[in-house]
């Protein structure tokens, strides 16, 4: 028997011992380390060569994350590990480091239960860090540490045995801050925090296959001086068989991640809002193979035999070959055409995964990530909101227009495996937008469109997304109906900024129960009356009916609702959505017949209310910014501060890590496009460099309005600007 099949049936073996299941993702900052730690687990597993672990970063599957030398994708594999004379099943799913495929970490933690977090030693806890633990944390996922690259403070740093406890403890000290930071209001997680002491913190080399936690040391008796003395003296393959890594971490793995049985009455309250009291619930917190199937789908992928492929957790029943289930926000049923399990890049097909586990399933053709897919209609999970919005869009357009039907799909379907691109298909010109995380997210999905779909493609320059927002009240603003029967009276005012952050975290929506969503509401700031007559949330803005009997109103709702999200969806200033605006509709004069208050007259009615409102309130632009941070040498840090000052940047920060300087600023994410090539000539290639998206912030009252007419005269807009724009 091969070894692959030998793997593949200890897994099933495992699938059907929730208790003995760990559910694993392995985040951290770019480069820190995850998928060549990854690698030693597969090694650890007999799955890759241990000579070429660390090497061969088995999961990084793609070509162009090989040429990049960085994880693009998420990528699932399961295997098997003796801890305690029982064997266990490992779930795990390897995520992307860089800031711009945060979708991916997202989604995977929708599917685990716990997190490994990996620090670089010398660059210790960076703004990624930070992101992957509140994505882990939002979600309920449990986390631990491993501190990485240990091996570089010993042999390049030359730093002591105190010096390096300090920069480890460091390290600890500023991942905990987070933790404890972000579980504070978290009523339902418990001191989550990491500790050398209980087991939850590792150090070592993935590069060099090496890892000691303090459980670790004392079965091995070996202490920081051995290690210090063994990698001292070069002898790394003698430290690496005297504590392999992969044991230490999978020890740790299944000593302190919950199993499925443990995780899942914890997590489902706080991902899924439908009936706690039905038998379904009791079903998904019991982890109940016999019961209803329920999957949540994380990831979309695309097989070039199988075609697409759906990935996801079994929160419930037994997935099986030729079962029909429904696909949230679709009709009818798709028909389940195989399932199956992830052996790093490759799928392999098993008879049935039941609850508790992560599947690979074929069939589910209405299915996006996102999707719950279940044997019964059901409420669907909570959504999966990724914490950062596209910021940067480019054009798109097929070279040959005999390859433009062929390129629409495949945007389609670029939007289904990845939610965090935004696509806009204009059939008629035959250019489209496609609007993503920053420049390396759109560069990466045009060229798989040229290379793995063979459609030339011509793009055009980055394009940044900006917003508009109210900046004070409005007063009251009537809308009236082109045929001036229909009457609607509304004001707008800036909602408070907790909200906002509310809804953008996903923790307030329509999807909640309306006494939770009133709860939340009062919570961030908003008061009791205005929280309860909340008609609709549309992307971050509030819509409230505060009129009282008037007749019609009900079945004119809809349409109400309809002419307000298209003058959101394009404001007054430039076309760009609008953010953090709240609605309030005092009254409506409606005309009895139902003719004369159809779409055609509501609709622009209220449209063109709330941009008159809008502008009454002072609406201004807001522009995506970015944290940056740069490690450059000492005689380089002018530089580095300079090329973020002259990017209309602020420097908040300067200081000495190690040998480096560090410089932390912000800066407007239009004005970091071409910052790669510039730092680099500017520290002569020296520098390091990180960028995060921060939000919106108004620009510059300076610079508003050559914005505005800029992005104007882009959508082929008319060159002028109303203080009350009049569309009646």
């Amino acid at each position: 028997m091969g070894r692959r099949k030998k793997i593949v049936e200890q897994c099933e073996r495992l699938m059907d011992k929730p208790e003995n299941i760990r559910n694993i993702a392995i985040a951290a900052h770019v480069d820190h380390g995850k998928t060549t730690l990854t690698d030693n687990l597969l090694a650890g597993a007999g799955m890759i060569s241990d000579d070429t672990a660390g090497e061969q970063l088995a999961m990084d599957t793609e070509e162009d994350e090989q040429e990049r030398g960085i994880t693009i994708d998420a990528a699932n594999v399961s295997m098997t590990h003796e801890y305690e004379d029982t064997d266990h099943l490992v779930n795990l799913i390897d995520t992307p480091g860089h800031v711009d495929f945060g979708g991916d970490v997202t989604r995977a933690m929708r599917a685990v239960d716990g997190a490994l977090v990996v620090v670089d030693a010398v660059e210790g806890a960076m703004p990624q860090t930070e992101t992957v633990l509140r994505q882990a944390l939002r979600e309920g996922v449990k986390p631990a540490l491993f501190i990485n690259k240990v091996d570089r403070l010993i042999s390049e740093l030359q730093e002591g045995p105190e010096e390096m406890q300090n920069r480890l403890l460091s390290v600890i000290s500023d991942v905990n801050e987070l933790i404890a930071g972000m579980t504070e209001e978290m009523d339902d997680i418990e001191d989550w925090t990491v500790s050398v002491e209980d087991g939850t913190v590792g150090f070592g080399s993935a590069l060099y296959k090496w890892g000691v936690s303090m459980p670790s040391m004392q079965r091995t008796g070996m202490d920081f001086g051995d290690i210090m003395e063994l990698e001292r003296a070069d002898k790394r393959q003698e430290l690496h068989e005297r504590t392999p890594l992969s044991d230490v971490v999978l020890d740790m793995v299944c000593e302190h991640f919950p199993n499925p049985v443990d995780a899942q009455p914890m997590r489902i309250p706080r991902i899924w809002r439908g009936d706690a009291d039905s038998e379904l619930a009791d079903t998904m917190r019991l982890v109940d193979e016999d019961g209803e199937v329920v999957l949540m789908v994380t990831d979309i992928g695309i097989d070039p035999h199988a075609g697409e492929i759906a990935a996801g957790r079994v929160f419930s029943g037994t997935l099986e070959k030729g079962q029909e289930l429904y696909v949230s926000g679709t009709a009818g049923k798709n028909r389940v055409q195989s399932v199956g399990i992830y052996m790093g890049g490759e799928r392999e097909e098993v008879e049935h995964v039941p609850a508790g586990n992560i599947a690979a399933v074929t069939g589910l053709k209405d299915a996006i990530a996102g999707s719950t897919v279940s044997s019964v209609e059901m409420t669907p999970f909570e959504s999966i909101d990724h914490i950062s919005e596209p910021v940067i869009t480019k054009s798109i357009e097929a070279k040959n227009m005999d390859d433009l039907p062929k390129l629409i799909e495949t945007l389609r379907q670029v939007s289904k495996e990845d939610p965090t691109i935004q696509i806009e298909i204009n059939e008629d010109t035959g250019e489209h937008l496609v609007s993503g995380q920053g420049e390396l997210h759109l560069e990466v999905q045009t060229q798989r469109i040229e290379r793995n779909q063979g459609i030339p493609v011509n793009t055009g320059e980055p394009i940044v997304v900006f917003r508009e927002a109210i900046q004070q009240p409005s007063g009251e603003v009537e809308g009236i109906s082109p045929n001036r029967h229909n009457r609607f009276y509304l004001e707008i005012e800036p909602l408070g900024e907790e909200i906002v952050e509310s809804i953008k975290h996903g923790n307030i929506s329509m999807d909640m129960p309306e006494l939770e969503r009133r709860e939340a509401l009062q919570e961030a700031g908003m008061d009791k009356d205005t929280s309860q007559d909340v008609e609709t949330i549309h992307r971050t803005n509030i819509l409230v009916d505060e009129t009282k009997g008037i007749q019609h109103l009900n079945e004119t709702m809809e349409l109400v609702v309809e002419g307000m999200e298209e003058a959101l969806d394009d404001g007054p200033l430039a076309a760009e959505p609008v953010e953090g605006a709240l609605i309030r509709l005092h009254d409506a004069r409606l005309h009895e017949d139902t003719i004369h208050r159809g779409p055609a007259q509501v609709i622009p009615a209220v449209r063109n209310a709330v941009h008159n409102a809008l502008v009454k309130g002072e609406v201004r632009l807001k522009e995506p910014m970015q944290d940056v941070r740069i490690d450059v040498p000492n005689e380089h840090m002018g530089a580095a501060s300079g090329e973020i000052q002259g990017r209309r940047g602020r420097v908040d920060d300067m200081y000495q890590e190690g040998d480096l300087m560090v410089v932390e600023g912000e800066a407007p994410v239009e004005e970091m496009i071409g910052f790669s090539s510039d730092i680099r000539s500017a520290t002569e290639g020296r520098a390091s460099w990180n960028t995060e998206n921060s939000g919106f912030q108004f620009m510059a009252d300076n610079l508003q309005r050559e914005q505005i007419m800029e992005i104007r005269e882009r959508k082929g807009m008319k060159l002028e600007l109303y203080e009350q724009v009049d569309y009646i």
